[in-house]
């Protein structure tokens, strides 16, 4: 089976090919953009199944198809809520709620392979979908399901003091003073946490607005952030990321 994934954040495509990785499948080609989809799709075999993400750099995926007839199976990425991906389901396609969860993805795959077994064509209605996806904002995560033990533990963004990086982990830390390892990276939370309420001051630390308890002056031009719970290390906005941070919070 030949898989490409299709996404623009290269962090989040990586973590979207190591958990294909881990269900025993090998991924082709990964793409990034739709001008790079356009140019491999019209000089490689196309494959059994496209995971694609609705938004890339260079506007929407949709328009791959406008261009190229591709035949593929398509299980769609994206961090759309849940009443627009209704019409995925009227269309008979797969889609898969941002972050990934490693179940919903073996469940996406299992349920192409027994289309592909039976030998199921796809009708897809692209137009229809794009028309949705043209008027709807994009939705952000406000939850995030972390592992204890055996459990599972939900914790809404507004019980969140800050996201870290630590020894190539990420964490949440609460403001009950809890810390929880999360199978994602800065780089691609900034990509799925609401611009308003979230800001990433630094490469180690994005920040909530709701959670900034004091601002103070500090060495070289930059800011320290005192939180309510956090003490583990000073909690600075870089240099170069001073200017934004005072727009942002203002």
């Amino acid at each position: 089976m030949t898989i490409v994934i299709i996404e623009d954040e290269k962090p989040a495509a990586r973590l979207l090919q190591r958990k294909v990785q881990q269900l025993g499948y090998l991924t082709t080609k990964l793409l990034h953009s739709v001008e790079e989809a356009l140019e491999w799709f019209s000089n490689n075999a196309h494959p059994d199944l496209i995971f694609l993400d609705i938004q890339l750099s260079d506007g929407l995926s949709f328009e791959i198809f406008d261009k190229i007839e591709i035949k593929s199976a398509i299980i769609f990425t994206t961090a759309y809520e849940s009443y627009a991906l209704r019409a995925f389901k009227l269309n008979s396609i797969d889609y898969l709620l941002k972050p990934i969860d490693e179940e919903e993805l073996a469940v996406a795959i299992a349920k192409f392979k027994t289309r592909l077994e039976q030998k199921e064509s796809l009708s897809l209605n692209f137009e229809q979908i794009k028309s949705m996806f043209s008027t709807q904002e994009k939705v952000f995560k406000t939850r995030f399901t972390v592992k204890i033990g055996a459990h599972l533990k939900i914790i809404n963004s507004d019980e969140i003091e800050c996201f870290y990086s630590e020894n190539k982990g990420t964490y949440i830390h609460t403001l009950d003073n809890r810390d929880y390892l999360i199978d994602c990276t800065l780089e691609v939370l900034e990509t799925e946490l609401d611009p308003r309420k979230f800001y990433r001051i630094s490469r180690k630390f994005i920040v909530p607005l709701n959670a900034l308890k004091e601002i103070v002056v500090y060495s070289n031009s930059r800011l320290k952030i005192i939180l309510p719970t956090y003490k583990a290390d000073d909690v600075i906005v870089s240099r170069e990321k001073v200017t934004d941070f005072k727009n942002w919070i203002s």
